[in-house]
């Protein structure tokens, strides 16, 4: 069964993004790529690099990790704001909205139905896993689905922003096992984390 893989950048602090919601690796963007971390892309997640970056760097490879990626309206708003319809043309590319309506790109399907259930018709497809890009708020609605977690850890705090969890999320403890790790020169990690086992709390009354 295809997993769905939440592979994410996040600070030190545990944001995914400034509080406005913005792309942090933009012009005004406050997040750091170093040639090490683009590096460590190219060669290990190619298919994550958005389609402009791809041709800007001569990418051809399709990658080995993922053949479909899931975005929540905001996340697909940034790159709308740039003019770009379709920032993921080398992969199945799925956006989740209730009020975008048609889709603004013929490749890109625009779903309004719940997310877990068409989520987990596409586990049941042949095929690579599932990246979840974000934002938190489909990460949240999604909590439950999440197979692994590839936290791109970034030496960076910025105090406030936008979590990797919105708040929406069911409070859920789950018991998550480190499975990789690539530590860089620049400071940046990746970490893979497969989920385990769900966390039993115990209340304990007098």
């Amino acid at each position: 069964m295809r997993k769905l893989v939440y592979f994410i950048a996040s600070t030190l602090d545990g944001f995914i993004a400034g509080p406005d919601g913005a792309d942090p690796t933009g012009p005004d963007g406050f997040w750091p790529i170093p040639e090490d971390y683009i590096g460590h892309l190219i060669a290990e997640y190619p298919e994550t690099l958005p389609g402009p970056a791809r041709a800007a760097l001569s990418i051809s490879s399709a990658g080995t990790h993922f053949d479909t990626v899931l975005e929540g309206r905001r996340s697909y708003e940034i790159g709308l704001n740039a003019g770009v319809t379709d920032a993921y043309p080398h992969l199945r590319h799925i956006v989740f909205s209730r009020t975008l309506g048609e889709s603004p790109d013929p490749a890109v399907e625009v779903v309004a139905d719940d997310p877990v259930a068409r989520v987990r018709e596409l586990k049941q497809e042949e095929g690579k896993d599932i990246w979840l890009v974000g934002g938190g708020e489909l990460a949240s609605a999604l909590y439950s689905e999440i197979d692994t977690m590839i936290v791109k850890l970034s030496p960076v705090t910025i105090g406030a922003g936008i979590p990797l969890f919105s708040d929406k999320a069911t409070f859920n403890p789950l018991s998550w096992a480190l499975t990789d790790h690539k530590v860089l020169d620049s400071g940046a990690m990746f970490l893979t984390y497969d989920c385990a086992t769900t966390i039993v709390t115990l209340s304990v009354t007098d």
